[in-house]
């Protein structure tokens, strides 16, 4: 080797070491000061995600002093465009974000849109574990699930965009449940609501916490709910015997245990991420956050890194014959 070419590799090699020593130095709480930290949110404004997301970033920043959270909201795709977007972000930490759980059942049925792997992100948190309700119109005059089971005519369920969760959780229980339902999608936000009350449709499988009020309001009625340890609401899984439908139940159910999450791109170095870790940690134990939730009606059942890292991969544990039911039930016409 040239007297300049070790010039060049010392250069190089000096350089990294300071590149690192400055890293090194930036460590901790200290590196988020006076940066701004862009937090995407896959969703319309107005709903669960984007309620959650903008509380999670008002207390995050609160706990990293000297940052600023600024809230994005990028739509579509059923929410792969604002997935995929956090997924391709520098893995600086200053790229987070919340999105659908129904992104689990894209990546597991081979969605082509996926472009990200969720095992390898960097998982921040989950703020809430929500089950899911079956929930008919006050005025469809049914009284318990059974009698919509045995309808002789079919109803309209509202559900999100392509690929949310709310389309696939729908469409993978009438599927495996037989039920007499047209899902219908394209509704964001609080427009389901909107549509069971001028209606347009007749009921939704939905998250408990976003149909609470309206259920409390007598807009609705819970038939049943899946996940969730509340009693008065039969739990779906004991009303049904058939075995390929316990298992999408099952399958549905592990999607109530990481709601409301946040997340970065993979590579987001550790000391970031287990800063972000912390932040989230605080901010969520902060008596204020869980006032302001508990005023908003925002379930909490927060977790942190590892825990919501091992929760999703246990959702997308799933056999063979479980992601080939998926993709049938989810193949369009």
């Amino acid at each position: 080797m040239s007297i300049f070419s070790r010039g060049i590799a010392v250069g190089a090699a000096l350089l990294a070491c300071g590149w690192a020593t400055i890293a090194t130095a930036q460590s901790g709480p200290e590196y988020f000061n006076g940066k701004t930290v862009n937090y995407i949110i896959a969703t319309d404004p107005g709903g669960g995600y984007d309620t959650y997301g903008r509380l999670i970033c008002e207390f995050m920043q609160k706990h990293l002093p000297g940052s600023t959270f600024v809230v994005r909201n990028m739509p579509g795709a059923g929410n792969l465009l604002g997935a995929n977007y956090i997924a391709a972000s520098n893995p600086d930490g200053l790229t987070i974000g919340s999105f659908n759980t129904g992104l689990v059942y894209s990546q597991l049925s081979g969605n082509e849109g996926v472009r990200f792997d969720l095992t390898k992100m960097s998982w921040i948190g989950k703020a809430a574990s929500d089950p899911r309700v079956v929930v008919v119109a006050a005025d469809a005059n049914i009284k318990d699930f059974k009698e919509l089971q045995n309808l002789d005519k079919k109803l309209k369920f509202s559900t999100s965009g392509t690929g949310s969760a709310s389309e696939v959780n729908t469409t993978i229980l009438v599927s495996a449940l037989k039920l007499p339902i047209d899902v219908i999608s394209g509704y964001s936000g609080n427009d389901d609501q909107l549509a069971i009350m001028r209606g347009e449709v007749q009921g939704v499988i939905s998250s408990r916490s976003s149909f609470e009020p309206f259920v409390k309001e007598g807009h609705g009625k819970f038939l049943a709910q899946i996940g969730g340890s509340d009693t008065d609401v039969p739990q779906l899984a004991t009303l049904v015997d058939n075995g390929e439908a316990q298992k999408a139940i099952a399958l549905v159910e592990s999607q109530s245990d990481i709601s409301r999450l946040t997340v970065g791109p993979e590579g987001i170095p550790d000391d970031i991420v287990k800063t972000l870790r912390d932040a989230y940690s605080a901010a969520t134990s902060d008596p204020d956050f869980i006032a302001k939730a508990n005023k908003l009606g925002l379930p909490l059942d927060p977790a942190v890194g590892d825990e919501v890292a091992n929760l999703v991969k246990k959702a997308l544990a799933q056999s063979p014959e479980m992601v080939e039911f998926l993709k049938h039930a989810l193949k369009k016409d």
